[in-house]
């Protein structure tokens, strides 16, 4: 369907954004038989920063879509690696009554796609390479967006609901009246790729400590997670409270990380093309998440993990919930019912991100995150813990860890200085 005809008419949703979030959120309309359009900025298929691992989170998402099939012809791995110095650990993902043991690692290019396409095979209209340059507005709710495409033809799209999944930089958003808390920490995160012959290996990779060739410690945690293809993905994360941040260069942490990884990877002596990075806003720092006509989903609501900085599963979540709600309101014209959709996000995240939110503020203190490596390194059964919090998979009967998980977090803030703002 092209651009003209779409306009023809005010659809039920339109989601503005084509990544994990919005096109999970289109499929869940569309399978529910809702008349759904997704514009999507650039064409299918197209490249976005990320480590490309999903977790088995994000993999139970997936396969509730009917998509294992599809994720069988990609990479699988069974856990994690964990390395700080000479000192490493291999922690498999552990066992649970819903979410799978195991995980893939797909470039990001090939997953969305899959997930759009099969949007679109559920009965959504899926536009690429249409840009939505701005809320529309009717008697002051937004009812759509002006669109553009790549030649330069533009539209109305009009729709009763709008979903706004546009990413960690969520300009619709922010037209919208969405921000995010600057109190709160954020994270910066650059990859590369880089040729290896452990392409797959049944491992991701996360170095706890990281250091540059003249052994001094840097900022962050380096990531090398295998695609099974002959390439790595190689990358740093850190997050905002990290002291000395702010002039902190990425690209240079790239640089030495990749320099100074463990020899059994065997990089290729540069990436394959340039680095790219981007800023995540993380722990539900984005707000509101809902208006009288709206709501926002995935990375554009900031729901991005601060323990790891995985956003994929979340972004999959928010949709599926999103378009939970949607349908009951397009279903029973109670557009009120759009008022719920905070507290369902709470519920779901709420004890969890604030647990991670206070830990982005302890290990931005270099001495305390050099002692928590040096405990959680000397046991294995306590990194088991520490994998389980941190990747959020804990068992509805573990739920009380986390709880315990807070509390220290919480304690340990307290003797902390109070961090400036983000």
């Amino acid at each position: 369907m092209d651009l003209a005809a779409t306009s023809a008419r005010t659809h039920d949703v339109l989601v503005i954004g084509g990544g994990p979030a919005g096109s999970a959120a289109a499929y869940w309309l569309a399978r529910a038989g809702h008349d759904v359009v997704v514009v999507e900025k650039k064409a299918f298929p197209r490249d976005k920063t990320c480590g490309d691992a999903l977790t088995p989170r994000a993999v139970h998402q997936l396969d509730e879509m009917g998509l294992t099939p599809e994720l069988d012809r990609f990479h699988r791995y069974d856990g994690l690696r964990a390395t700080a110095g000479s000192r490493t650990m291999e922690l498999s993902w552990p066992s649970h009554p819903v979410l799978p043991s195991h995980g893939f690692v797909v470039r990001r290019r090939d997953i969305d796609q899959v997930v759009a396409d099969h949007a679109a095979t559920a009965g959504a209209t899926v536009l690429d390479g249409v840009e939505a340059t701005a809320p529309l507005f009717d008697r002051g709710l937004c009812r759509g967006a002006s669109v553009k495409d790549t030649s330069g033809t533009t539209a109305e799209l009009r729709a009763r609901y709008v979903v706004v999944a546009d990413g960690s930089n969520s300009r619709f958003g922010r037209a919208l009246g969405t921000a995010r808390n600057r109190q709160m920490a954020y994270g910066l995160a650059i990859r590369g790729y880089w040729e290896s012959p452990l392409s797959k290996e049944p491992w991701i990779e996360s170095a706890l400590d990281v250091r540059d060739r003249n052994d001094n410690s840097l900022p962050g945690y380096g990531w090398i997670f295998p695609l099974g293809d002959g390439t790595v993905n190689v990358g740093i994360g850190l997050l905002s409270t990290f002291r000395d941040f702010r002039s902190v260069n990425t690209t240079h942490l790239l640089a030495e990380y990749a320099a100074t990884a463990p020899g059994w990877w065997e990089l290729g002596p540069e990436a394959l093309a340039p680095p790219t990075g981007g800023k995540l806003p993380m722990g539900g720092s984005v707000g509101p998440k809902a208006g009288p006509t709206w709501l926002a989903i995935g990375d554009a609501a900031g729901t991005v993990n601060p323990f790891n900085g995985e956003g994929i599963d979340y972004a999959y979540e928010t949709g599926r919930m999103a378009a939970g709600v949607l349908g009951e309101a397009l279903t029973t014209g109670d557009g009120l019912v759009l008022s719920t959709y905070p507290g369902l996000l709470d519920d779901e995240y709420g004890l969890y991100f604030k647990v991670a939110n206070l830990f982005a503020q302890v290990i931005g203190r270099p001495a305390l995150l050099r002692r928590l490596v040096a405990v959680g390194m000397g046991s294995e059964t306590l990194m088991s813990w520490v994998l389980r919090i941190m990747a959020n998979l804990l068992r509805p009967d573990e739920i009380g860890p986390a709880e315990v998980a807070y509390k220290l977090a919480a304690a340990a803030v307290r003797l902390a200085p109070d961090p400036k703002p983000a």
